[in-house]
Parts: C-alpha cells; structure tokens; sequence
C-alpha cells in the first residue's frame, strides 16, 4: 500500500478492529461498552473536524458518531505516513477502558507485596473508588511524611494543545498541596542544556535558527554532523507544518551545493540529495573535530580576528590541541583517524574545505546523549569559531535543523501561551534540606530510588535525594525513555504507589498500582499552532468523537481529586477547558492587535476551526548571531565575558574531573574502541522514523516497519554474515544488562560494528520474576546504560553502548504488550 493510500484510507480497510478488546463492529458497541458510553456513537451522519497532532494537521472523519478515518490538512506539503496512527489509538486494543487497581494493592494499600507489579493482576474498578484511592494516599503522605515523598515524574511529550497540559495540570495540584518533588532537564538534549549556558549563555538550539533561505542562497557547503532532518522533522511537540520538504528539494535541485554527511548510517536525506556520506566511528565524533581543530591551527586557517574580538579562552584551548594541555595528547589527523577510524588525510582535507568557502555546519542531538555529552556541544561551537563564519549569511553553525523546522520565516501571528500554570509550592509543611531536594535531574530517576538520603552533584551544586514513596505519572512514559530496564524495573519497587495516568496499556501502566484512563487528544477540546517556529496557524483541536469506553479528560481527573482534597476552587480558579481555550486565543488576539494583525472574534476562529497568517518577507533572511556578528560590544554574549567561551573559568572553579573547563576528549566506559571486544558492536537507538518516541508504536503505523512482528534491528551487510544473519530473521541483541529480541534488517546502509534499533519500542518483558528477562519486542533501553554525561548536567548517556546480536532459534515468544492485560477486559 502507498504511503498516500495508507494516509487517507479508513483503516477500517487493514485491521481497524482487531484483538478482542477492539469495537467489533457499530452494532456490537452497546455489548461492549457500559452504560452511558455509548453516546459516542449516537448517529450523527457522516462530518470532517479539523484537528491536530504532532504528527500533522488533519480532517478526522466521523460517520454516526465514530472516528472512521485521517485526511492531512491540503495545506501540508509532507503529510507524515503515520498520521493513521492517530484514529487508530482510539480504539485500537491497547486502550485502557476502565480504572484499575493491582490487586494486591486494593487488597493492602500501600503495603502490598510489589513484585507482582508487571503481571497484569488488575481489578476493574469504579472511577469513585479509584479516585478515592489516589486522593486518600497524596493526603496520607503529605500528612504523614511531606511533600519530599511524592515524585510527579518527568516531563514527557504528552499530547498536542495548550489547555490539556496534564503535567502542568498535575504540579498545581500537589503546589496546593505543599508540593512535591519534580524533575529538572530532559532526555532529548539534556547534556546541550546544561553547558550551553556557559558557553553562549543560553541553550542556543531552541527557537529560530539562520534560514533555510538564508542558507540556500549564500552557502557552499552543508555538513549534517549526527543530524537527520528529514526524519525528525516528520513530528513536534505541538503541530508540525512539514515546511522542510521545501528545503530539501532546493537542496536536491542546488547541485553545487555540496553536503557532507557525518553518521554512522546513510540516511535517506544523504542519498536524496545525492550527499556524501562519511560513516565515522560512533561516539568519536570529538576525536574527529579535534582533528580538524589541529589542522585549522597547525595550517594557520583558523579566523585569528574572530577568535580575538568575539571568544575566550582559545589560547587554553590551543594548548590542549599542540599537547601541552591537561592529557598531553597532541590531537594530530593521525591520532584524530585512530579513533574516528577516518583517514588522516580526510580529516585534513575536511579542515581545509570548511574554511575554503561558506560553510553551514548543522549537529543533532545523538553525540550529546553520551557519556561526557556536554563535550560534544562545546566542541562544535569551539570548531565553528576557528573556522570563523558565525553570524555570516550561510556560515556559522546550527542544532535544531532537525526538528521543528526551525530554519523556516516565522509569520506575523502573535505567541499563543499556556493556559495552566504549575504555580508556586504553597507553604503547609517545611521542606528541610536534609529531606532532600525540590527537583532532580530527570535522568537521574534510578540513582534517586536506589539512594535516598544520598548525595548528587548537578550544576555546581551538591544535594541531596528525597526518600519518595510515591510517584504520579501524567504524559510520559517512563518504562520506555530511561535507560537499563531491568535496574530500572528492580529499583521501581522502591514505590509504595504508582498511579498512571494514561490512554494506553504501555509498560509505565502495566507496572503501575493504580491505572487511570485518560482520553486521547482526540476526545476533548484544545488549541494549538501549525508550527513551532513558522506559526503559521493557530489550530482548532475540536473534539471529534465523545470519549469511549470509561476514559476521563485529565482536566476532569484533577479536578475531582482537587475536589477530594479540599482546593477545588483554588485548582480550577471558577474556569472550564472551553474557558482557557477561550482565554488564550483572546489574549494572542489583543498581541496580534497591538502589530496590527487581524484575527477573528474567538467564536469565529472556533466555527471556521484555523486563522492563518502571513510570512513577512523580511523574516526569510534571518541570520542567527548576526548582532553578535556586527557589534559584539553592543550585542554581547550573555556570557561571564560577554563572548563564546572557549574555556570557561566558572566550570574550571566546579573541579569536575568528567566536566573540564574547555571541549575535550574523554575515553568513554563503552565504544568501539576498547580493548574488550566482548560486545563488539555499537547500538545507536536512535529517534524512529515514524512515530513520536513510544507514541504511535501502539498502533497501525508500526506496519510501516516492523520486522517479522518485531523491532528492526539495523545490521551491516558483513556483520550479518559473520554471524549467520539473513534479514527478516529474528535475532537476540544482548550484553550484560539485558536481551531483546528485533527483526533483522541486513543493509549496507549502516557502517560496520555499528546496529541500530529505535528507541520508543515497547517493552515487553517475557518474564517478570526473572532479573534478566527477555524483551520480546525489542526496546532498546534494555541494553543501554544508565549512568549520568557527568557531574555537570546528569543528562542521560543512552548512546554509551556496546552490544552482541546472535540468530535466535528458539521458539519465538508471542509479543502481547499491544493488547490489554487479560485481567483488564
């Protein structure tokens, strides 16, 4: 089936009701679902709502009340091929119908066993009574023990909207409850965020980047280092417009323009643009750039007048490079090529070829999501100042290419703001500091579990770890984005209580104690913009059908346990959902307004469902540091020097020993380049192709990749071969933090020693009272470490590493993480 067919038709036609916990048919609804549900499919004729989703603007298609099928919106010029996905999640046979409790918890609270957690031993119960539950414990704890004791997870993508926010909605709930213990930073570019700030004093890949035009009419040479903007621009965090096409087929049709590409696989927009591809060792992408660095010093290409009027520090550096620096190392092309395992005299002539015209050097996220993370970004930034073209038209260097099509003009509509704010901690109990800290670093869940009352060092600072007891989890979904599951599954029972708070049956609900079913974003109402960057529009996300089955909106869900904890004035402040959507749009409508642009009154833009704007010209051009560029005393650097630090005095003063004060290379625990060959391959678990991190892996879309029913498993054509692979077999991926099993995809489009599996697949444990079961699906963070980049951002280092990969012959184990635990039914 094409891609289009696969986009616009019902997927009524491939297997829209399947797995016994799926609507057999319309006229089975009323026997399947309770009383009172079964208004979502009151006859209604047939009718098209505009909606949207992070992975598109569309038109839901709705006959007698149910979601029948997706249109893309006509105006978007990439429409991802997932977009499916969206209906199928609705009613596919992962929802979660009904409250449900473990059993072992609704016999013994709080003091039940915790081991079972993962079996699937649920009990249906009223929305009364799971409530009741759930408010009786955060009054217990708060009371009891404080606000230290109750962790409200991490951030997590959630859905598309504004309004419908359930982890802002959650954190003003337990703020008017004395508070509780939140997370700081994120996986996706934690370790960027933690030492941007001292390099450029700001995270710099957020936001408007130099553009696209910008970069089409002045550069000569685009080098995509780690970055995969084709791929990754196919979602966002709110509603993507797939402007980028354009991009691309400029860059396609613009021969010579040259584009380098610097991965470890041949990714589709290298060989769509006729790129060429550099498949350099994975995690030694600084050895590479230190190698560039030499040459540009040891050659004298490097800008002298940048480096003097605009940085800090380069002389500290500079010493490093010669060998005169902390590690006495001189960072030669030759020993740059004996860790990137790229030529010497490639190295040389890519440092030559930077500095010969205008160079555009563009960095995705995958280097910093490593062990000492926070020196890839560092490094970048260091390499684009000696090549010297920062500021320029086309020159300079970019992190956000890939995602949310951030080199596009933005348009002259207002911001649209958040309805719910999380609030301020209300002051009902002292928070002493030996109880530990207000917030932890989100990737540092595990170390918090395992070591409560213990010390952690973030950011300069040394704190302490809150004891929690309990953990409320809205929007996210921890069992897939934290790393080493099954350290993670055993410090998990360190929980007294685990309430989740979701529309599917993922792994986070399966090992949860009590499961609240949320509506999907389909099902309730909410506003949100085309584009996080080019705003082109601001979108009506219309409800399209009536919530199925039991599913409550998660405002509803707060307030009535706002309600049972006494604040439900305080929570709702007098307001609906409708009202803050109403509130938000009015408030951009006076801004656009005060810039003379006209929107429409709120009742207008709800019937018509969009108000578009219009992209200024002058917006096209947009050259990011430009000011910077022009006057670097007027427009300083929010730095401690007011320019790019090269060398940061305040980090030196931190004495972190895995954080030095200037970009440099550290020998990770895992990489292709130690001595201990006994899991001889790199796993690179990058973003997938398509669907948003585990969203949409609970549905239809995964037919656009899955592997013999499995994860694919990317794997060299020789490696394959070593070891009796053919593609579509089954292969087991191991080391000595676990096993998953994946669906072989032989190709030649990955360099060799290096596999690939996506992260976001579903975990799905074969046995749970086995310490080192089999993940019979193939999620990824089976295998990968969890130790933090370094003292300086604990961000994640889920791409340190190193595995084996075998042909398994046993008798393959059927996956049942897409449909509902039994007990659920």
């Amino acid at each position: 089936m094409s891609a289009q067919n696969l986009i616009t038709g019902s997927l009524s036609r491939r297997r829209f009701l399947t797995a016994t916990s799926t609507l057999a048919a319309i006229g089975a609804a009323s026997a399947i679902l309770p009383a009172g549900v079964t208004r979502a499919f009151a006859a209604e004729g047939k009718k098209e709502i505009l909606s949207g989703s992070h992975w598109g603007a569309f038109w839901g298609a709705v006959e007698d009340g149910r979601f029948t099928g997706v249109r893309p919106w006509e105006k978007d010029p990439n429409p991802n091929p997932a977009l499916p996905g969206v209906q199928d999640m609705v009613y596919n046979a992962a929802r979660i119908k009904y409250p449900m409790v473990r059993r072992s918890y609704l016999e013994n609270g709080p003091k039940a066993e915790r081991d079972s957690r993962g079996s699937g031993d649920f009990v249906r119960v009223s929305w009364d009574q799971a409530l009741d539950l759930v408010a009786k414990e955060i009054q217990r704890l708060q009371d009891e023990e404080g606000p230290w004791s109750i962790y409200t997870g991490t951030y997590g993508w959630r859905s598309s909207g504004r309004v419908q926010n359930p982890q802002n909605m959650l954190k003003k709930l337990m703020n008017l409850k004395g508070g509780a213990v939140f997370s700081t930073g994120d996986y996706s570019k934690g370790a960027l965020a933690g030492i941007m700030p001292y390099i450029l004093g700001q995270i710099d890949a957020e936001g408007p980047q130099t553009s696209h035009r910008s970069v089409m009419e002045n550069s000569d040479l685009i080098v995509f280092w780690a970055s995969d903007p084709l791929k990754d621009n196919r979602i966002s965090a709110g509603v993507p417009d797939h402007g980028e096409k354009r991009w691309f087929d400029d860059m396609k049709a613009k021969t010579e323009l040259k584009k380098i590409f610097i991965n470890p696989v041949n990714i589709e927009l290298c060989k769509e643009v006729q790129g060429e591809w550099l498949p350099a060792r994975p995690h030694a992408d600084i050895p590479l750039a230190l190698g560039i660095c030499h040459t540009l010093l040891t050659e004298d290409l490097y800008d002298k007048e940048f480096i003097e009027n605009y940085t800090f520090g380069f002389d500290k550096f500079a010493d490093y490079l010669m060998g005169t620096g902390w590690d006495k190392i001189e960072k030669t092309a030759e020993w740059a090529a004996g860790q990137c395992e790229v030529p010497a005299e490639k190295i040389r002539e890519l440092a030559r070829l930077f500095v010969s015209g205008r160079t555009m050097l563009v960095s995705g996220w995958t280097p910093q999501r490593q062990q000492y993370g926070e020196q890839w970004p560092w490094m970048f930034i260091t390499m684009a100042s000696m090549i010297g073209q920062i500021g320029l038209p086309g020159g300079g260097f970019c992190q956000r290419y890939h995602l949310d099509n951030a080199g596009a003009p933005h348009s002259n509509g207002p911001a649209l703001g958040s309805a719910i704010s999380p609030g301020m901690r209300k002051e009902i109990k002292a928070w002493p500091e030996e109880k530990g800290h207000v917030s932890i670093p989100c990737a540092r869940i595990v170390d918090m579990l395992e070591n409560p009352g213990g010390e952690f060092e973030h950011n300069g600072g040394k704190h302490v770890y809150p004891d929690v007891k309990m953990t409320y989890w809205v929007g996210g979904n921890p069992f897939h984005h934290h790393q080493d599951r099954n350290r993670m599954r055993n410090a998990w029972k360190k929980f007294e209580t685990v309430v989740i708070q979701d529309y599917q049956w993922t792994a986070s609900a399966r090992f949860a104690d009590i499961v609240l079913p949320a509506t999907t974003a389909c099902e309730r109402n909410d506003i949100e913009r085309i584009g996080n960057v080019a705003n082109l529009a601001f979108i009506r996300m219309a409800k399209i059908i009536d919530p199925v089955f039991e599913a409550r909106d998660d405002w509803d869900i707060f307030v009535e346990l706002a309600k049972r904890l006494g604040v439900e004035s305080e929570y709702t402040e007098g307001k609906t959902p409708e009202d803050l959507i109403a509130d938000i749009y009015n408030q951009a409508k006076e801004a656009a307004a005060k810039k003379d642009v006209a929107m429409p009154d709120f009742e207008e833009f709800w019937e018509k469902g969009i108000v578009e704007f219009e992209i200024p010209e002058a917006n096209e051009l947009r050259v990011k540091y430009a000011d910077f560029r022009e006057d670097p005393l007027m427009n300083m650097m929010p730095t401690a020097t007011g320019k790019i630090e090269i060398f940061s005095n305040e980090i030196e003063k931190f004495g972190y020993d895995d954080c030095p004060p200037h970009a440099s290379w550290i020998e990770p625990v895992e990489w292709l380049g130690q001595k201990d060959k006994t899991y001889p391959l790199h796993l690179n678990s990058s973003h997938p192709d398509y669907r948003l991190h585990s969203q949409l892996c609970a549905s239809s879309a995964r037919e656009l990749y899955a592997v013999n029913g499995h994860e694919p498993c990317w794997i060299n054509t020789k490696d394959a071969a070593d070891r009796g692979i053919v593609d579509g077999d089954i292969v087991r991926v191991f080391n000595g933090r676990g096993q998953i099993l994946a669906g072989a995809k032989v190709t030649d489009d990955i360099r060799p020693n290096v596999i690939k599996v996506q992260e976001g697949a579903w975990y799905d444990p074969e046995d749970i009272t086995d310490p080192n079961t089999l993940c019979k699906y193939g999620d990824p963070n089976v295998l990968t470490i969890d130790i933090g980049t370094s003292r300086l951002a604990q961000a994640t280092s889920a791409h340190t590493c190193m595995v084996e990969v075998e042909k398994f012959t046993g008798t393959v184990p059927e996956i049942t993480v897409f449909t509902a635990p039994q007990a659920a039914e």
